[in-house]
This record gives C-alpha cells, structure tokens and sequence, in this order.
C-alpha cells in the first residue's frame, strides 16, 4: 500500500470528528473546593521546599488560611443567593451549587477548622530529646520500634504531611455531597477516602494498632468502593448517563432523548434496583450504618485520636449529604422501593449502636458504636422524605459533628505513661482530679445522650418530628427507646467519673496548648447555643434544604 494511500486512508477516517468544545467552568462557584485543593498542593511543595525546623508552622498558617477562605467563599456564594434563588449545576452538570451543598460544605470547613487545631497540638506528650511532639509518627516510613525509628525520634522528625493530606480529604469531602453525577461522586469518594486511609496508621503511640487499624479500614473501604462503581456501572446501563437528572428522568418515565446503543437496556428495573442498592450500599459504609459498621469500632480505637475526631464528625457530614441527594434527587422515583429497606436499616442501626455501646470499655470503642447510633437517627430523618425531612438531617450532622470533635479533643487530654488512658476503668474519679475536663466531657456526653438544652436534643427533635410527620411514627418510637438505651451508657461514664474514688495509680490530665484548648471550647459553645437557642440554625437549615435538579 503506497504512503498517498494510506495518507487518504488516515484523512477520510478523521474527517467525522468534529470540534471538541472547552470545557466551561464556573471557578468562583467552585471557589471554596479549589481554594482546598490549591492549599493541599501548596502543602505538598512545602514538603519539598522549606525547610525541615520551619514545616510546620509554614504548613499551619497555610492550612488554617485555606480553611477559613473557603469557609468565606461558602458564606459569600450562600450570601449571594446561591443556596436558594441562584441555585444552579456548575461545572458542565457535574457539580450542584444549590443550599445543602452549601450549608454541608460550611459544616465540613468548620469541623476541618476545629480537627485542624487538635492535629496541631504538640504540648500533650512529655518532650522528646528536647523536641515537642504530636499525636502522630516521627517517620511514617519505618517500621515500628526500629532503629530508623528511633533515630528518627532523637533527630525531633515529625510528619507535617498531615496537613496537606487533611486538606486533601478535606477537598474530596467538599465535593461529595455536592456531586450531580456518578463519576464525580466516584472520585470525590476516593479523593476523601485515601488520605483517611493513610492518616489512621500515623499514630505515635501503639504503631502497631494504628497500622492494624488503617489496614482494616483500607481493605473494607476498598471493598465498599468497588460495590458503589458497580452500582454506578448498573446505573448508567440502565439510564445511559452518569447524570443524576437524565438517570431521575428515566426513573420517572419523562425522558426525552434515548440513547441507540442502550434503547435495550435502558428501562430495565433489574439494573435499576441492583445497581441503586449497591451505590446505596457503598455509602452506607461510609455513614457507618449497620450491618456495613464493621470497620468503625476498630478504626476509631486505632486511628490517631485528633483523625478519629475529624473522621467521624467530617465523613459523616459529606456521606449523609451524597446518600440525600441520592435518594431526593436521583431516585426519588423509586421510593416505595428504598424505603422499606431504610425503614430495617435505621432500626436495626439505633438499636445495634445502642445496645453493644453497653458493652465496650475503651472510651474510644464507645465513641464509635454511639456514632452509630447516631448514624440511625440521622437516617430517621433522611427516610422522612420532606423539605423537613432535610433541613432537620443538614442541622442533625451540624450539632453532631462539633460534640463528636469535641468529645475526642478531651479524650487526647486524659493520659498515663502508654499515652492516652483509653480504658474506661482510668477515668475513675477524674472528676475529682480535674472538675473541669470532667464537666466539659459530661456535657458533651449530654448532648450526644440528647438532653435538653443541648444540641443533641434540638437535633434529635428536629429528625423525629420530620419522620413522624413523614408517615415514620413507629421509627419514632424504636429511636427514642434507642435514645433510653443509649442514655444509659452515657450517665454511666458521668457517674464513673464524679462519683467513683479516683485512683492512686489513675491517669494525669494534660494541660493542651491554646489549640485543643479552642476545639475544645468551640465544641462546648456550639453543643449550648445550638441547646439553648436553635431557631436561627433550624431556620438556616430550613432555607437551606432545596436540592437543585
């Protein structure tokens, strides 16, 4: 075949292809989210570049900047109308810029804000060879009691990669419950799981625990990942799109346009219900219900305290944001159908955080199984299918996440010569020795046990009444025996620790820098404004609870 031929060949072959457009992208609806990712790639090259004695502070003032001009950006958008009368889908349709994306991306940059100052924190710990220290490895790299180790400890190393990896998560965060298409939900799912993986196995103390822990979470994630893009593969067979409004108008019947290669399985209902429930199935995991909750007790007890504290207030927010508008949005056709199922989910999820919190008796294993609980009282609400229904979850996760950060700041402060002093047993009679730490845990305890004039009780309400009016009286009912249940665990380590005899050999209570000091007060704050005054929050959340389609 000559070269002419073969060049004709090459031209008529090539002609078809017609222009490609640009890509138009909307940067200052999507500011807060590239202020995040900016900030984490500036991280990276600090890394590189500044100097090993100056890191981390260079690497904290970045950090805090990023998070609270993102926080700016999020309250400009809201202020300029975005979450309500301007609510729109930016990016070429893959991202919703509408009032719950804003209001969950507020309540993450927050709580990033507040897990940020207890990552920092470096005046818990006794000096290391005259270094201070945190709560994470000298060198992520060595293996546990090593040489390297050791000389990496002396040499005063400290991972300041934390950062850039928070603001990392951070960033996958913000776009997960703003996602209007499945890939998108995909990667902002995998850019907000990695660095979680990898900052649970930096722990100072008990390596191998950390490690154990992230090794779990990374292999039980994985396995959740896989189930979502497979249900993600199922939904775009049957709709022949990965956007949320095309797969809803399939759904629904009111599709215009069909795709011809997939007029044959499009309208299939066995891929419909399949692939549904395998993308709801994946973020059940990360929302941590039963039975897919597995992982969480054993990566809360491992993970570094200050990445426990973040992962459970910040996973939580973005996971429940991606599972609404899931529901409300993409399938809010199918109905009758994820419902019954949700029903089972959230009472056996009340129920079994509940009622195996009793047991434990590691404050962190505690912690995790009544965030579990908790995962079934905010589903409560989400099975409601109201305008209440999503202004009372989007105000549930706002109060939850800074009590959660909270609760886990003061768990860092209570330590013996291993460290933190986890088991419950240590915290005998710390009420005497430390009345303050003591009260602060003891209203956080309230708040997440749901007692009036706290923020757990405001939520709690707000999710309840929504699901009854919802047709959801008899979840109702199993939540506030739930509640009962659940309460009782709470008062337990109140009355443990105001009115047990402290011990001789008990653990000492630290005295943290301004930094956990700030985490911890934010937490008391919000867990008694949001008590005591909710109206303005609860109405907030109400303007805010409009899904854009």
């Amino acid at each position: 075949m000559s070269a002419t031929a073969v060049h004709s060949l090459w031209t008529t072959a090539a002609e078809p292809i017609s222009k490609i457009d640009a890509p138009k992208i909307e940067y200052g609806q999507l500011a807060p989210t590239l202020i995040i990712v900016g900030a984490a790639i500036l991280g990276i090259l600090i890394e590189a570049f500044v100097p090993r004695k100056s890191r981390y502070y260079v690497q904290m003032f970045v950090s805090v900047v990023a998070i609270a001009a993102a926080f700016a950006a999020v309250v400009a958008l809201a202020a300029d109308g975005y979450g309500t009368t301007k609510a729109r889908i930016a990016a070429m349709g893959a991202i919703a810029v509408d009032g719950p994306a804003l209001f969950l991306q507020g309540t993450i940059l927050l709580a990033a804000l507040v897990g940020l100052f207890t990552f920092a924190e470096r005046r818990l710990d006794p000096e290391a060879h005259g270094n201070r220290v945190d709560s994470f490895a000298a060198q992520a790299a060595s293996v546990p009691g090593s040489e390297s180790e050791k000389a990496a400890v002396k040499a005063g190393f400290t991972t300041t990669e934390v950062f850039p990896l928070l603001l990392f998560a951070v960033a996958g965060m913000l776009i997960f419950p703003a996602a209007n298409d499945l890939l998108t939900l995909f990667v902002a799912l995998e850019v907000f799981s990695l660095p979680l993986y990898l900052l649970c196995a930096l722990a100072r103390r008990k390596r191998m625990m950390s490690q154990e822990a992230a090794v779990k979470y990374f292999l039980l994630g994985a396995f959740a990942s896989a189930f979502t893009l497979f249900g993600i593969a199922l939904l775009y067979g049957y709709a022949g799109s990965m956007s949320y409004a095309t797969i809803a108008q399939v759904v629904d019947g009111t599709v215009q346009d069909v795709n011809p290669a997939l007029a044959g399985t499009m309208g299939n209902d066995a891929l419909l219900l399949i692939g549904a429930a395998l993308l709801v199935m994946g973020l059940l995991f990360k929302v941590g219900a039963v039975p897919f909750h597995m992982w969480t007790p054993d990566v809360y007890q491992g993970a570094p305290t200050p990445v426990t504290g973040f992962m459970a207030a910040a996973t939580k927010v973005a996971a429940f944001g991606a599972l609404l508008r899931v529901l409300y949005v993409v399938l809010p056709g199918l109905r009758w159908d994820w419902r019954p199922v949700m029903w089972a989910v959230a009472i056996i999820t009340m129920l079994g955080g509940a009622i195996v919190a009793i047991t434990q008796t590691d404050i962190k294993r505690l912690l995790a199984y009544s965030s579990i609980a908790h995962a079934g009282f905010i589903l409560a609400g989400v099975i409601a299918t109201t305008p209440d229904g999503v202004s009372s979850v989007l105000f549930y996760l706002a109060a939850y996440s800074f009590v959660t950060i909270g609760a886990f700041a003061v768990v860092t402060l209570v330590r013996d010569a291993g460290g933190e002093a986890t088991h419950l047993s240590k915290w005998a009679g710390l009420g005497r020795r430390s009345p303050l730490v003591a009260a602060v845990f003891a209203v956080f305890l309230l708040a997440f046990a749901g007692i009036p004039l706290t923020s757990g009780f405001a939520g709690k309400f707000a999710v309840f009444k929504a699901a009854a009016e919802g047709g959801a009286a008899p979840l109702v009912v199993v939540g506030v025996i739930s509640s009962a249940i659940a309460a009782f665990f709470y008062i337990r380590v109140i009355v443990l620790m105001f009115f047990s005899e402290p011990r001789p050999e008990g653990p000492t209570v630290a005295v943290p820098s301004p930094l956990t000091m700030t985490a911890i007060g934010v937490g008391v704050a919000v867990t008694l404004v949001l008590g005591v005054a909710p109206q303005y929050f609860l109405d907030l959340a109400g303007q805010a609870g409009v899904f854009v389609r």
